[in-house]
């Protein structure tokens, strides 16, 4: 009897707690959104005739950052970032740098963009719908760093939205971005 006791003790210790704040993460997680950076246009000069810019995103305590596309204002880095999205009130943050080898990173301007249109988007059931249908609209305005109109589009099955930002703090300079839901499976979930 004594060594059927001693294992169950070991299981309801430290083990445990372990796991439940594994467990915890998984069941507060509501998947992930996958941020495919397209492209910078017309970004601002930070080096003699150029700049070496990357871009970094923040939500949360999450940072992710692009390759540096040497010399290039027009850089086309075609990159997917991916973050775990565990409250989708939380604003994501955009920075663009560049690249500097001998001295601090340049900033080349901000912007910051709400998923909540998209994640109520995605709370839909959208599944009879044709591909390429608008479900949603958002307009540019103060309140957001959109240089143009952003559609939330049912694409081939996925919820897609194409956002071009305007960069703040800068003079001049627009990022692409597309956004993509991944469900996870043992997620919490939408």
């Amino acid at each position: 009897m004594a060594t059927e006791a001693s294992p169950r003790r070991r299981r309801s210790s430290p083990d445990k707690s372990g796991r439940s704040s594994s467990t915890s993460l998984m069941e507060n997680l509501l998947g992930l959104l996958r941020i495919r950076v397209k492209r910078g246009v017309n970004l601002a000069v930070r080096d003699v005739r150029s700049s070496d810019p990357y871009v970094v995103i923040k939500m949360n305590r999450q940072k992710l950052k692009t390759r540096v596309i040497k010399k290039d204002v027009n850089p086309e880095w075609n990159e997917d970032l991916t973050l775990s999205v565990t409250d989708p009130n939380h604003p994501i943050q955009l920075t663009v740098y560049d690249h500097d080898t001998f001295s601090k990173d340049d900033k080349m301007g901000d912007a910051e963009f709400e998923i909540k249109s998209y994640i109520d988007a995605l709370r839909m059931d959208l599944s009879g719908l044709p591909s390429g249908t608008i479900v949603s609209r958002i307009q540019p305005s103060r309140q957001n760093c959109l240089s143009e109109e952003s559609c939330i589009t049912w694409t081939e099955g996925k919820m897609i939205q194409d956002l071009c930002l305007r960069l703040r703090n800068v003079e001049c300079g627009e990022v692409e971005i597309q956004l993509q839901w991944i469900d996870l499976p043992g997620s919490k979930g939408l």
